[in-house]
Parts: structure tokens; sequence; C-alpha cells
């Protein structure tokens, strides 16, 4: 599998002004996790390089716990994306639910990391930068070239890191449906 980088999109894009952002509409939860999808397609680098920042602010402040956050993090995660392709109900919660999903992993790893005594490293190292990703990726309105690279990625022309997570996460399945139903109208 050939995975390819995003580029880093122009900060003026990234945080272009109050007119770029709007609140999402709460009642079309699918329009709303379409919306976030995209974002997090189109400015994955940006949100990487955020959260890299942060990352390294806490894991100079914190190396030890933050390594353990992120091993327990990415085990727990791997765990529960592995348990809901053998368990069906599992399957379905993540498809249908895929923020609640995040959410029990995270409360999972919480837990975990709290008989360590690192939740402070947690909530500022791993869970703030997530919570920054999810607010921006909610509030930020997409463009035509957004669009368009959220369509070459659900289709396969491209794979990128933050596709290989939303594949796992089974967000990506809706966009290429939607896609190929579109070029069928066309089609027509």
């Amino acid at each position: 599998m050939d995975v390819n980088i995003a580029p880093l999109r122009a900060w003026d894009d990234f945080f272009p002004g109050s007119d770029r952002f709007a609140r999402p509409d709460f009642r079309d939860i699918s329009k709303w996790n379409n919306r976030v999808v995209s974002n997090l397609l189109y400015y994955q680098t940006n949100y990487l390089v955020v959260a890299a920042m942060m990352i390294s602010v806490v894991g100079f402040l914190s190396p030890f716990n933050m390594i353990l956050g992120g091993i327990v993090v990415v085990l727990v995660f791997t765990g529960f994306v592995w348990a809901a392709h053998n368990k069906d109900i599992l399957r379905r919660m993540k498809k249908q639910y895929p923020t609640t999903f995040v959410m029990v992993v995270m409360l999972a790893s919480y837990f975990l990391i709290s008989m360590f005594g690192g939740v402070m490293v947690f909530v500022f190292g791993i869970t703030f930068p997530l919570l920054l990703m999810f607010i921006h990726a909610s509030l930020r309105l997409r463009n035509l070239k957004n669009k368009l690279e959220n369509k070459m990625e659900g289709i396969g022309l491209k794979r990128t890191p933050m596709g290989i997570v939303l594949d796992a996460l089974e967000q990506q399945e809706d966009n290429i449906n939607k896609f190929t139903e579109y070029i069928s109208k066309v089609k027509e």
C-alpha cells in the first residue's frame, strides 16, 4: 500500500478568518460528519503539525508519561478496532457513532493511564490536541479544492495516513458510495 503524505496547507487557508467558519447543523449529523471527515482529510498535515507542537511541549515536560500515554492510546485503539472487526455489535456502533467510539477509546485509555498517574499528561498531550482537531474540523467550512481532494482520497487515487485512520473507523465508505452514485448520474 503506497501512502502519500498530504501537503501542508497554507496557514491563512487553515485559519482564514471568521467568514470561513460556521456552526455545523447539529440536526443533520450526516452532513456534520461529512464536514468533519472532509476537513480531517484535507488539513491532516496541518493538524499533525499543531498536535506535534503540543505533544512536544508536554513530552518535554514529562517524557515518560507522554510515551506511556501514546503507547496506551495506540494499543487501546488497535484493540477496539480489532474487536469491532470481530463483533458485529461493535462494528455497527463504530460505523454509526464514530465519535462515541473514539470517546470510548479515550475513556478506556484514561482509566489505564490514571493507574500510572499520568492523567494531566493524557489530558494536555493527547486529548486536547484531538479536541482542537475536532473543533476546527467541525467549524471550518469546506471549499472546492477541499472537496476535490477528498473525492480523490475516497475513490482510492490517493492514500494518506488520515485516510487509513478513517478507514479503520469506517468513515470512508459513505464518500465512495456517494461518489459512485454521482458518476452514474452524470453518465445518464
